[in-house]
């Protein structure tokens, strides 16, 4: 019977090989790109790093996700974070510049916070170096959710749902563990659950020569060849660096702002292309409607060059190949 059992193992695991080849043959032989141009990329991992004082744990996953949804930290008591980063529209919210308290609109387009936890610096101009220090400035910002924390931390005390959230994500008297550190911490490590794993692109690093398209596979080529992913680099594609450019419609001075440098005025933080195709509008004052304009502006003003119609069309193709696989949360039961 053993015998029987290995037979039957290994006839299987013959029989998975050879089906696997058979399937998957595209893998077996170079298309004329994936020798020349994958190792110029990064896949997107599943996970983002962990930073060792923020564990991840569920608890805090789930703490942080009520937190991202709760209207009640702002002054209004109608805006939370999923107000401009919307789950329905890329976790952003598909207008050139964010509207938060009082209607007010702000100077700069809403980033998305897909994949935010692989960027080594948050905001366009850089001001909060991860998700932790970057958590708590929209709550704060009167042109957002316009709240003090001590407002919101109040606010969150009076809730024994609350309390029970924090003391099962921190441990103790959960009362005394609603502290501004540990809700900055659980809406980071809750936000770092929101990545966007096996696009198209991830599966043709991986091997998958038939996840492109060829117009994509050109147009990756195009990306790669003029020098695109010098900056749009990392498995996010993009740098977390700062570079001057003249956005179309823009007079904000940028980075400039942070640092007081005056080679940082109009530098703005490169922007992830994962997803990018359902990002829109672009660029830091949301002025520019399509990716096809979106490819004109960065040839022309970071390259130095115009593209012709069908190399626009290729580049655009290969960006929508960027779309991963969404992450599927449940929109959560608010106290």
């Amino acid at each position: 019977m053993r015998l029987i059992r290995h037979f039957k193992y290994a006839t299987s695991s013959i029989l998975g090989v050879v089906g696997l080849l058979t399937l998957s043959g595209n893998l077996l032989a170079d298309d004329g790109y994936h020798a020349q141009y994958a190792n110029r990329f990064e896949v997107l991992p599943a996970i983002s790093p962990i930073p060792a004082n923020n564990s991840l744990t569920e608890s805090k996953i789930e703490l942080g996700k009520m937190l991202f949804f709760e209207p009640r930290i702002s002054g209004s008591g109608v805006i939370s974070c999923a107000t401009c980063h919307n789950p329905a529209l890329g976790w952003t919210d598909r207008i050139p510049r964010a509207t938060g308290h009082a209607a007010q609109v702000g100077e700069r387009n809403t980033p998305t916070v897909l994949n935010s936890g692989f960027f080594a610096a948050q905001f366009w101009d850089g001001r909060a170096a991860d998700l932790e220090a970057q958590a708590l400035g929209p709550i704060e910002a009167d042109i957002e959710m316009n709240m003090s924390l001590d407002d919101a931390i109040t606010r969150l005390k009076g809730f024994k749902e609350y309390q029970d959230a924090f003391a099962r994500a921190y441990g103790g008297d959960g009362e005394k563990q609603i502290t501004p550190n540990n809700v900055a911490h659980a809406m980071a490590s809750f936000q770092r659950t929101l990545n966007t794993p096996n696009s198209p692109f991830d599966r043709y690093l991986q091997g998958d020569l038939a996840a492109l398209t060829d117009q994509q596979k050109r147009g990756m080529a195009l990306f790669a060849d003029s020098g695109c992913n010098a900056c749009h680099s990392g498995p996010a594609m993009t740098d977390s660096y700062f570079h001057v450019i003249k956005v179309p419609g823009s007079t904000d001075l940028g980075r400039f702002l942070v640092t007081k440098n005056e080679a940082d005025k109009h530098a703005f933080k490169t922007p992830t292309l994962r997803n990018v195709a359902v990002t829109y509008p672009y660029f830091n004052n949301g002025g520019t409607a399509t990716l096809e304009e979106a490819v004109q502006v960065m040839g022309k003003e970071m390259l130095g060059r115009e593209y012709k119609k069908n190399q626009v069309a290729d580049i655009v193709a290969f960006l929508h190949s960027l779309t991963g696989e969404m992450p599927h949360i449940e929109i959560p039961a608010l106290p």
